[in-house]
């Protein structure tokens, strides 16, 4: 039965919501993959059949958010369109056609057992829990790569999504159920109470995995108080350097492209770093043309000082360490590509970071230098939730060591089990 949020808010066991997920876990682990294939199938049908009430339920998200004075960015992200929507269902849909990767027998592990055959699989992570900022089909997302992986879904959405997330899961539910999965393995937590979030991720004992999506803001507060493992993400805050032996062009291409993401451009570049002896008249081209297409220019005091009619104004030495999350680009100089790859590594986001070079000599010393999740050398960082086919479907990019970086996939999600199997001699 779908989840009712307003008894569900009257009095709310957050353990015995944990633990019916992790037991709905346990059942979705022993299915086989093709009934989550179905489900998934059902989830993308009816997300899309319910397209128009979905969009309605946002547009009084939107109007209540308007009134509350939620900041542009949050609105941005929080507004659905029949594209976004349709985007979600695609990505239902593929991962529906996707192979079952759990259970599947990985190579030979690394040691061996004596008069024993030892061998690992994939298995899943088992709860996983999604606090997130506006942006409502994102838990739909999450929905299918959590099913896709046999795991069960928490969601704790932002109060600007409250009458979104609550169709959409409402409309996933359903199909849950229609496919004759377990109806817990999805659930929707009520976004008016605060303290919700410090005792669901302090819920060791069943949530096996916390993800907190939104502004650093919030993933700083998820870290700071969760006991249960966090994943944390990042958006923004992308450095390149621009090499003087890179061309305008690739420099121009990358940074304009890596902000065409929507609705939230996770590996947009928002800093570049440039040469003490680069061309100036490439550079001003550059400006110029980043200027044409409504960005906003910051520089450090060498080049606001040099160049007072192209920069707005210098950037304070604050945030060369934060996102802008919007279309404002900061410019340093720096004495080459040692000092570049140092700055960056002391105050990037740490996740996708970018080189414009001809020097295959410099493309290999930033590669190996940069501390960050994903290097991108010649090429555009942007992130796709629905890649083309072939590239794996992520919900989002991380850049903590310890557990898993770069890209928020399906194997992201999953485990491994390793199994010894003797003969039974002693």
């Amino acid at each position: 039965m779908k989840q009712d949020l307003s008894s569900l808010n009257a009095s709310l066991d957050l353990t015995l919501v944990a633990y019916q997920a992790q037991q709905s876990s346990l059942a979705l682990a022993a299915l086989r993959g093709t009934a989550r294939s179905r489900a998934l199938q059902l989830m993308a049908e009816s997300l899309l059949a319910r397209q128009n009430d979905i969009l309605e339920a946002n547009t009084l998200d939107l109007e209540e958010s308007r009134e509350m004075a939620i900041p542009d960015l949050v609105l941005d992200w929080l507004k659905l369109t029949p594209e976004r929507l349709q985007t979600a269902g695609q990505v239902l849909q593929r991962l529906a056609e996707l192979s079952d990767p759990i259970q599947q027998v990985l190579n030979t592990p690394p040691y061996r057992v004596d008069q024993c055959q030892t061998y690992c699989q994939l298995m899943p992570l088992g709860v996983i829990a999604l606090i997130y900022e506006a942006l409502p089909e994102l838990g739909a997302i999450a929905a299918g790569l959590c099913l896709r992986a046999g795991d069960s879904l928490i969601l704790r959405g932002g109060t600007e999504a409250s009458h979104s997330n609550q169709i959409i899961v409402e409309t996933l539910q359903m199909a849950i159920e229609d496919a004759g999965l377990p109806s817990a393995c999805l659930q929707l937590l009520p976004s008016d109470q605060g303290d919700l979030i410090r005792e669901l991720i302090t819920l060791d004992r069943y949530v096996n995995l916390v993800i907190p999506y939104g502004r650093a803001s919030l993933v700083q507060q998820v870290v700071k108080q969760a006991t249960a493992p966090v994943l944390r993400t990042a958006i923004g805050n992308c450095y390149l350097y621009w090499s003087p032996s890179g061309s305008l062009d690739i420099a121009r291409w990358m940074i304009l492209d890596s902000h065409q993401s929507e609705p939230d451009p996770i590996n947009a570049i928002e800093k570049v770093l440039v040469h003490r002896h680069h061309s100036s008249t490439a550079l001003t081209m550059l400006w110029n043309s980043l200027k044409e297409k409504g960005f906003k220019l910051r520089g450090d005091q060498e080049l606001a000082t040099e160049f007072p009619d192209l920069f707005t104004s210098v950037a304070d030495p604050s945030e060369w360490n934060q996102p802008y999350l919007n279309d404002t680009i900061a410019f340093k100089v720096v004495d080459g590509l040692e000092t570049a790859i140092d700055w960056i590594n002391d105050h990037s986001s740490g996740h996708a970071d970018c080189l414009a070079t001809e020097s295959y000599q410099e493309s290999r010393l930033f590669a190996t230098g940069i501390n960050s999740a994903m290097t991108y050398i010649n090429a555009s960082p942007r992130f796709y939730r629905n890649p083309k086919r072939g590239s794996p479907i992520a919900l989002g990019m991380s850049n903590q060591k310890g557990y898993r970086r770069g890209l928020i996939s399906l194997e992201t999600l999953t485990t491994v089990k390793y199994i010894v199997q003797g003969n039974g001699i002693v």
